[in-house]
């Protein structure tokens, strides 16, 4: 991937994607004070805050009865929603690493029906935001139940509960992290001042990958970090994505991807390094079967591999792409891999006959960087750096799609476990907030009892 010098913490796709941000001083008085890391690295947020609704915030209420969902106030504006949208289209500014032609490309993506409605816009808050540390790394936000979100805010990671619309700070990484729980074969160290890089939360444990090559593991109903370490000492060593899994055997493991060519493999319990496999390339995410014995490695090349789980050894060699890829996902059957690229293109490979994709689906105007399926299998989201995120009909052959478009970077996409609603983080200077969409279920009086 590539690597640049983070000075400042919050908006480095400023420097990458030449997009035209909206007038900041001109909505001022709308906007939450500024949340900014000063130099007492205090926490952003000294105690827990519960407002019953900011005036920034906005409900499917307001926004059936013509509210932006993201409360931007359009008639305040030189110009209307669909016209900046079609003037984004034409300045955003896709990133590649590999330039090539892509004549070839757009013959191969296949058709979609768009149009299609599979969840519902519910709420908007501007209390909690996302906020980004490198630009092609948008993991930073994930759902452990539809009222439950974590996601990163400068030097906090923040949980949002969306049924009592309340923030709380869960960790603060600017300060001293002493890790409380110490194994034979672990090797833990205290760190401080690190960098979100990605994020993963699942079954009680969090793990958080840093931009120096750091790995920091908490359990949500311990107030200490349990583990953290740096992985790699090598310059450039960014922990590109980290992915919480289940081996074979039952036993959960932490895996690691890294800049510096290494995949790792954790003890979710003892957090020692049981096994670590060297690639041709710097590793930029990896992503386990359901059944827990194959591994999905993407990197800084157009093409991505499959090796064994257990051993690291490369089974299968996927070719299509034609750029670096940084999002995957599997279906929960296990058998069907999603990958997210550079090309702007989500690939969709059978494992059973990876000779060539079984699809190719097109995004509107950006790399794909985030890929997540909905746990009963029927839809899959993609989102791309900024504006659009697409949800297909997966019982559809991938035929039927669902167009969520928005002003800002995305920081991550997730549904909640059960499949019933979908969050999106926004980074954005003045728009940045947390969206949320509920599956679809014809049930709409229920919105005016929130």
């Amino acid at each position: 991937m590539a690597h640049s010098q983070n000075q400042e913490l919050e908006y480095m796709v400023d420097e990458y994607y030449d997009t035209t941000d909206f007038d900041n001083s001109t909505f001022a008085d709308e906007s939450p004070q500024s949340t900014d890391v000063d130099d007492s690295l205090d926490s952003d947020f000294e105690d827990d805050f519960e407002v019953s609704k900011s005036k920034t915030d906005t409900s499917a209420v307001e926004a059936r009865n013509g509210k932006d969902i993201q409360g931007i106030p359009w008639e305040r504006l030189n110009f209307t929603r669909d016209k900046y949208h079609e003037t984004r289209l034409k300045q955003y500014k896709n990133y590649e690493n590999l330039p090539r032609s892509r004549e070839d490309l757009e013959k191969e993506c296949k058709e979609v029906g768009k149009g299609h409605s599979f969840y519902d816009f519910q709420f908007n808050t501007r209390l909690v935001k996302s906020t980004i540390v490198h630009f092609q790394l948008r993991n930073l936000l994930w759902s452990t139940s539809k009222h439950d979100v974590y996601l990163m805010q400068n030097y906090s990671v923040m949980h949002w509960s969306s049924l009592l619309r309340k923030g709380k700070e869960v960790l603060n990484v600017a300060k001293p992290l002493v890790p409380t729980m110490k194994y034979p074969g672990s090797v833990s160290q205290t760190l401080s001042r690190v960098q979100i890089s990605t994020l993963a939360v699942r079954d009680g444990l969090m793990a958080a990958g840093g931009f120096q090559g750091e790995l920091i593991c908490k359990y949500l109903h311990h107030p200490e970090v349990a583990f953290s370490t740096k992985i790699s000492n090598e310059e450039n060593a960014i922990t590109n994505a980290v992915d919480i899994c289940y081996s074979p055997t039952g036993s959960m493991r932490v895996i690691t991807a890294n800049n510096d060519q290494q995949v790792r493999v954790f003890d979710a319990k003892s957090f020692a390094c049981t096994s670590h496999y060297t690639f041709p390339w710097s590793v930029n995410n990896t992503s386990v079967s359901p059944d827990g014995k194959l591994l999905a490695v993407l990197g800084d090349s157009p093409e991505c591999l499959i090796a064994d789980a257990q051993s690291g050894k490369v089974v299968s060699n996927l070719k299509g792409h034609l750029d670096y890829s940084f999002a995957s996902a599997w279906h929960p059957n296990g058998t069907i891999l999603a990958t997210g690229n550079q090309d702007t293109t989500c690939r969709l490979w059978d494992i059973r006959n990876t000779s060539q994709s079984i699809a190719v689906l097109k995004g509107r105007m950006g790399a794909i960087r985030a890929i997540k399926f909905t746990s009963d299998g029927c839809f899959m989201a993609m989102a791309e750096p900024a504006d659009f995120v697409h949800i297909f009909d997966t019982q559809s052959d991938y035929g039927a799609c669902e167009e969520i478009d928005l002003f800002g970077e995305i920081a991550g996409i997730s549904f909640s476990p059960d499949t019933e609603a979908l969050f999106i983080g926004v980074a954005d200077r003045t728009y940045g907030s947390l969206l949320e969409f509920n599956r679809k279920r014809s049930h709409h009086y229920l919105d005016y009892v929130l």
